[in-house]
This record gives C-alpha cells, sequence and structure tokens, in this order.
C-alpha cells in the first residue's frame, strides 16, 4: 500500500507551484502527480517519499490536506498491460474510483497507482494474478 497526500488548492496562477514551493523547501521529494480541477478549486494528489512530513509541512503554510491509501502497481511498458491489470479488477468486481502513473523510479518498470472501494480484495485479486504490488519502501 501506498500513501498519497491530497492537497486542495484554488484554481488560480501559481497555486501549484505554492505547494511545490512548500514541499522542495522541505526537502520532500515528489514521485508522482495528479491534478483535478473545477472552476473554483483544484485538487493535487501526490506520492511524495515522506507523506508525514509533506502533510506537516503544506498544513503549517495553511493548506487542507489529506492523506490516503492507494494501490501501486508495477506494469512493464508493453502494449496491452493497463488494458489486462483493469480487466483483472473488473473480473473480481472492483471499481477503480481514479487512476494515475509515474514513471520516474530509477532503472524500475512503471507504477500505475489507483484508488478503490476495496483495497483488500483488489490487492487480493491482482497478487492472484501475479501482478507486482509497490508498497510505499519499494518507491
Amino acid at each position: 500500500m501506498i500513501r498519497q497526500i491530497s492537497v486542495f488548492v484554488e484554481n488560480q496562477p501559481g497555486s501549484m507551484r505554492k505547494v511545490t514551493s512548500v514541499l522542495t523547501d522541505a526537502r520532500v521529494n515528489i514521485r508522482a502527480i495528479s491534478t483535478f480541477d473545477t472552476p473554483e478549486f483544484g485538487i493535487l494528489r501526490l506520492v511524495v517519499d515522506d507523506p508525514v512530513r509533506a502533510k506537516e509541512s503544506l498544513t503549517e503554510k495553511g493548506f487542507v490536506t489529506r492523506v490516503s491509501d492507494v494501490i501501486g502497481a508495477e506494469l512493464k511498458d508493453e502494449k496491452g498491460n493497463l488494458n489486462q491489470m483493469l480487466s483483472i479488477l473488473a473480473d473480481g468486481e472492483i471499481n477503480v474510483d481514479y487512476i494515475y502513473s509515474f514513471v520516474i523510479r530509477e532503472g524500475k518498470a512503471p507504477v500505475m497507482v489507483f484508488s478503490t472501494d476495496d483495497f483488500e480484495k483488489a490487492e487480493r485479486v491482482l497478487r492472484a494474478a501475479e501482478v507486482k504490488l509497490v508498497e510505499e519502501e519499494d518507491l
């Protein structure tokens, strides 16, 4: 299981930079980032090397944050691998709430990060299908 930090920001120029500046000053390394926006606000979802320090640093600067669990599945960079993983989850009747990827892992395969309504079942189904799951210490 991987812990992800979600940060709520105003939808205006420079708001993402404010978040990354706080994390840079706190010496937190961003491994993956995904954004979602509405006309008024945005949500940044980040996988970082130290979610506790990230949350503390951002909260101190007034950001609203939340740490939550996500699953990381390592997929070989081959055609159809994402479809295969999503098929495994669908066949297991597991809903995927959202998904994003990160590829900056020195010498390692890309990772698909996703959230679901049933983490235990998702992990069990993926492991049974021999999908390599990534733990926080593997990042």
